[in-house]
């Protein structure tokens, strides 16, 4: 099953990238915008730490690292399942989810697989970049233990990003068409993006519990410079993944199951 698939995803992500090569510029000018929005970030981080150079606890290269690491498992989530957001928007209102019902595999897989956003590449390029100056600052132990705690973060990340945006796509189901509501929801993940120390107790009991984007940087990077301890920053981002994927998945299943088609 598991080779099935990887063979499928395969052949979709080629027939995807085919699709943009034909269309160049497009891909060009995706990219450069998502590295200029990161650098406008880097540019805001940098004017508020040269007006405050410690904020509340935190050093510049410390913040840099949790915004470092923001930024890979979220670009990892946009590289590969970003036709969620074309199925909150217009696929169950335009009567077009049928046909993921229709073929032989894993409806959820196919709608995934169907897109491959390689925009999300100037996300991920600032990220590693940002990653390794901000670890030679910091003089991190690179050790392999690390290495592999890093990679099982970065993985756990990128399923809560996902799964975030699998159950508030998934409300598609029963109100035809959910993007704003996945957009309010989905904005949020920019305060993962600073040491959520800095944010008011509310702030950091919504990022923390209910929309948990604060394991997808800053409980994992916290753990890298010990700042936070192993139970919270990796054992309490493995639970968050797996917590938040069976929720929304399950909503994904209920969604299914009554699931209508709209006509066209």
């Amino acid at each position: 099953m598991l080779k099935k698939y990887t063979k499928l995803y395969i052949r979709f992500s080629m027939q995807s990238l085919q699709v943009l090569m034909e269309y160049k510029i497009d891909f060009f000018v995706g990219l450069s915008g998502f590295i200029v929005t990161q650098t406008i970030g880097i540019i805001l981080l940098n004017i508020i730490f040269n007006k405050v150079p410690n904020l509340n606890g935190w050093s510049y290269n410390q913040a840099l690292f949790i915004y470092a690491f923001s930024q890979i498992p979220r670009g990892l989530d946009h590289l590969t399942t970003d036709n969620l957001w074309t199925f909150s928007r217009k696929i169950i209102a335009r009567g077009q989810f049928d046909k993921y019902l229709l073929k032989p595999i894993n409806p959820l897989f196919y709608l995934i697989a169907e897109k491959f956003q390689t925009d999300a590449l100037g996300e991920l390029l600032i990220g590693f970049i940002l990653m390794i100056y901000s670890i030679s600052k910091l003089e991190i132990n690179i050790t392999f233990s690390n290495i592999i705690l890093f990679i099982i973060v970065i993985i756990c990340g990128s399923i809560i990003y996902t799964s975030i945006k699998l159950f508030f796509a998934s409300m598609a189901f029963w109100i035809r068409s959910s993007q704003s509501i996945l957009s309010v929801f989905y904005s949020l993940s920019d305060f993962a993006k600073y040491p959520i120390s800095i944010y008011s107790t509310l702030v950091r009991c919504i990022i923390t519990f209910i929309i948990p984007f604060a394991f997808t940087a800053y409980f994992p990077a916290s753990y890298f410079i010990n700042k936070e301890s192993l139970f919270i920053g990796i054992g309490g981002t493995i639970f968050a993944s797996i917590f938040v994927f069976c929720l929304a998945y399950f909503t994904w299943c209920k969604g299914i199951d009554i699931y209508e088609d709209s006509g066209n």
